[in-house]
């Protein structure tokens, strides 16, 4: 196990993987666990997650989602297991119209933002923390919307209702070429941080 800022320090997307060494069971699993830890509004816990870990179940999903990022996306169809999150935002809706909440017209225009998302990717970030931890590599990528989206639930049978947030794929980490949009540099906190006031750094 690592220290905490250290896997802060050291977390970043990785892009390629040795195809050649599965992720331990038991990782996926504590992986898996920690996911759950994420906050969600009212405890609506309205996430779910696809886990593919053999070959078909990944082949089939490279098939259906697509990908044109060229040589970007060569590095990332090596990972061993991939976890798909979906947010779930009827259970945010009902969740809100049970008694001890009283929103009980279960409209969505009562969410200042879909928290059904943002929930599912907390969760996420816990997942790539975990990997870090772990001694792995994961990145997290889009699903390309429409027809692509569609075929994913349509190939894994994913109800209706739910809506991949994107994809985590993890593995062990192989060497891969820095992403150029790193040159762009950390913003730093006075830049991004305002104290009291907007503007008061």
């Amino acid at each position: 196990m690592t220290e905490f800022q250290d896997v802060v320090r050291r977390r970043r997307m990785v892009r390629n993987y040795d195809p050649d060494r599965p992720v331990p069971p038991e990782i996926r699993e504590r992986i898996l666990a920690n996911a759950l830890h994420a906050p969600s509004a009212g405890f609506s816990q309205g996430w779910a997650f696809l886990v593919l870990d053999e070959p078909g179940g990944i082949k089939r999903f490279w098939e259906v989602s697509g990908d044109e990022a060229g040589e970007w996306g060569k590095g990332l169809r090596r990972a061993p297991l991939l976890i798909i999150p979906f947010s779930h935002k009827q259970a945010y809706l009902d969740r809100y119209a049970a008694p001890d909440k009283g929103w009980t017209d279960k409209d969505e225009a009562r969410w200042p933002v879909p928290y059904w998302d943002i929930d599912t990717g907390m969760a996420s970030l816990l997942m790539l923390l975990t990997a870090v931890d772990e001694g792995l590599g994961a990145c997290f990528f889009g699903v390309p919307p429409g027809e692509r989206a569609a075929g994913l639930k349509e190939a894994f049978g994913v109800p209706a209702a739910y809506t991949a947030i994107g994809v985590i794929s993890v593995g062990y980490r192989a060497r891969d070429q820095r992403s150029p949009s790193l040159d762009r540099g950390r913003k730093p906190v006075g830049e991004v941080v305002h104290r009291g006031a907007w503007g008061r750094h």
